[in-house]
């Protein structure tokens, strides 16, 4: 039987571990703190595999390791090339195959839409940090230390995802009855990626050799605005909270607003990709592996995130930027 072992319990190491769960394999979490919500026969590892020698200790029994981890939002130049870094010699030293879960910040600003062949053109720190990440995996499975692929997706949502530009504060909203606020232009298309799908994805990336060496845009819902895209939500909810049910927060006030809050400083950096039209195109990973992973329908996916938020709950702590990770000290979840 295969060894699974993913790297972070955030809602991507979480949902990547849910499904391979769902198919009977063996599958063991890493993180650096201890866990009370992994699925049913997951087991748990608590190492900081930043550090090398403690990554290969950790995958020494791993044939396929999944990186779903990240630091916190604000520490990403500093603590995110050292856990990369860490992650491909423990691989490296295990002999392993390398899945790395990405987001789209190191293409930067573009117009048009968003392949897997456009440059590494970030001019902030956080999009320069993720192509610094991406060179060093696919540098090192070029150089033959070791095999890896790479998974990129939009802004999430879905399970688990409450810290995210349609998190808490569309669907926790939507459900508590509240109205939603936005960044940027909600009339302009945008992306969104559904986590399952993301999951089901990157694991069906290391299971195919053809995958190896490059990066892929994991299928998405269809694109719709942000505006349609809350509509949505609010009908999955059933909820009116009046009229307008969307405050959004222009380029303008995230701008200001960053000189005083430390969360809209650093999503400062994005407004970008929700001031003009944000499409991911993902159609190399459909010509490539057909319909091996197929997106959930938008409206499907939307009523069983709404769904989750009515079990779980309104989050009684306040919004953070964060992601994917444990993997560093005072790290977030998403």
């Amino acid at each position: 039987m295969t060894k699974h072992l993913v790297v972070g319990a955030g809602p991507v190491g979480l949902a990547v571990a849910e499904h391979l769960r769902e198919r009977d394999e063996d599958v063991v979490v890493v993180t650096r703190h201890v866990k009370h919500t992994l699925p049913e026969g997951v087991e748990h590892r608590r190492v900081d595999v930043s550090d090398p020698t403690v990554a290969a200790e950790a995958f020494a029994d791993a044939d396929v390791v999944y990186q779903c981890a990240q630091p916190p939002y604000d520490s990403w130049p500093e603590l995110f090339p050292d856990l990369t870094r860490g992650i491909v010699e423990g691989v490296e030293a295990a002999d392993a195959r390398l899945v790395v879960a990405e987001n789209l910040y190191m293409y930067g600003e573009v117009d048009a839409r968003l392949t897997e062949d456009l440059p590494y053109a970030a001019t902030g720190p956080k999009g320069r940090t993720r192509a610094a990440c991406a060179r060093m995996v696919l540098d090192a499975h070029d150089e033959g230390r070791i095999e890896a692929t790479i998974g990129r997706a939009s802004d999430f949502f879905g399970p688990r995802v409450r810290e995210s530009a349609v998190g808490e504060q569309v669907f926790g909203a939507a459900v508590a009855g509240k109205r939603a606020m936005v960044f940027g232009t909600p009339k302009y298309p945008h992306t969104y990626t559904y986590v399952p799908d993301f999951a089901r994805a990157l694991v069906l990336l290391g299971e195919r050799d053809e995958a190896l060496g490059e990066a892929w845009h994991v299928p998405n819902p269809e694109t719709v605005s942000t505006r349609r895209f809350v509509d949505f939500v609010y009908d999955a909810a059933g909820a009116d909270p009046g009229f307008p049910h969307i405050v959004a927060a222009s380029g303008l006030v995230l701008t200001l607003g960053s000189y005083v809050s430390s969360p809209l400083k650093e999503l400062s950096e994005q407004r970008y990709s929700f001031e003009a039209p944000f499409i991911v195109d993902d159609s190399k990973f459909r010509d490539a592996f057909g319909d091996a992973v197929t997106a959930t329908p938008l409206e499907t996916a939307i009523e069983e995130t709404v769904e989750w938020y009515r079990e779980q709950g309104v989050a009684a702590e306040p919004i953070r930027l964060g992601t994917d990770s444990d993997q560093s000290p005072e790290a977030t979840q998403q």
